[in-house]
């Protein structure tokens, strides 16, 4: 009886090992880069507009030997120019593993019920697990073992912020997320990074207190206060999130060269300083490449090659 079909549709899909696994494939796919995926065949079907999601996905499964094809917005048309069952059991078909960029969680779910190949989730308006495993793993190349280090997630509890903390806990980490009154991550996910932390000899607290969040912490991350389709509330934002920004002072409060991170695309001058951005911490452009590693050593482990890398 052939295994069943993994996906990455959430964060939490992967266990505690399972995640530290993917992340030490990475590395060694970073290192040596093997051309484990030759005759296989990546599909992007992207309900969203994309610079780093796209060229990451194309450029790693590109340097392993596979190839990719890139489904444009005004191509897919989920759940309305066509059924997502429909979609799902026609593009397994064809390829051998699917990313998708889409709106609503829920289309991802239903997708990856009907698909007979593994899909994995390249952001949408809950999860955002590909950028979290990038951000750990580049957190890893700058300390080694991040088990018992402090992470400070500051502004909109959001995709990035939900899959970083439910990431972070996972390993063990000191993993911290403060948000303004009524932006807070939803109840389950800070119920499931506290019971990965717990598992995992780690620590998990959420607050409204930006510094109290901050306060000694090893690397300090923070998102744009508006996300995409969250346009028409770009000004309420604005102002609900005064006094968040991640910059100069809010680092005094940080541990000493604290490290900076934030996903981008980034709004210089409103969640973050353009100061906080180049400094010498940054580790943003490294979280940028990383994303194509971690990427890359997801759709290996669905695909069940990971063995085959040495």
């Amino acid at each position: 009886m052939p295994a069943p079909i993994r996906h990455l549709l959430s964060s939490a899909d992967f266990s505690p090992a399972e995640i530290a696994e993917v992340l030490a494939l990475a590395h060694r796919i970073k290192a040596a880069r093997p051309q484990i995926l030759g005759g296989r065949e990546l599909a992007l079907l992207f309900e969203k507009p994309s610079l780093r999601t796209r060229m990451s996905f194309e450029v790693g499964v590109r340097k392993l030997g596979g190839t990719t094809i890139y489904m444009a917005p005004q191509e897919v048309g989920i759940g309305e120019r066509e059924a997502i069952k429909d979609v799902a059991r026609a593009v397994s078909r064809y390829v051998d593993v699917v990313a998708m960029r889409t709106f609503g969680q829920a289309n991802v779910e239903e997708y990856a019920v009907y698909s007979t190949i593994p899909v994995v989730n390249a952001l949408t308006e809950d999860e955002h697990p590909c950028q979290a495993l990038a951000d750990l793993m580049t957190l890893q190349e700058q300390w080694g073992d991040v088990r018992g280090r402090s992470i400070a997630y500051i502004g909109d509890g959001n995709n990035v912020a939900a899959s970083l903390v439910v990431t972070a806990a996972s390993l063990g980490m000191d993993t911290r997320i403060a948000s303004p009154q009524g932006y807070a991550l939803p109840e389950h996910v800070l119920t499931e990074a506290a019971i990965r932390a717990e598992q995992t000899g780690g620590n998990f607290h959420n607050s409204n207190d930006l510094y109290d969040a901050v306060r000694d912490a090893e690397a300090v991350y923070t998102d744009v206060w508006t996300s995409m389709g969250q346009e028409r509330e770009a000004e309420r934002r604005r102002i609900d999130f005064a006094g968040w920004q991640l910059n100069t002072d809010v680092l005094r409060h940080a541990r000493r060269g604290a490290l900076v991170m934030h996903d981008l695309p980034a709004h210089r001058g409103e969640e973050i300083t353009d100061e906080a951005i180049e400094s010498d911490a940054s580790i943003v452009f490294d979280q940028v490449e990383n994303r194509t590693w971690a990427q890359v050593a997801v759709i290996v482990t669905l695909l069940g090659l990971a063995n085959q890398v040495s």
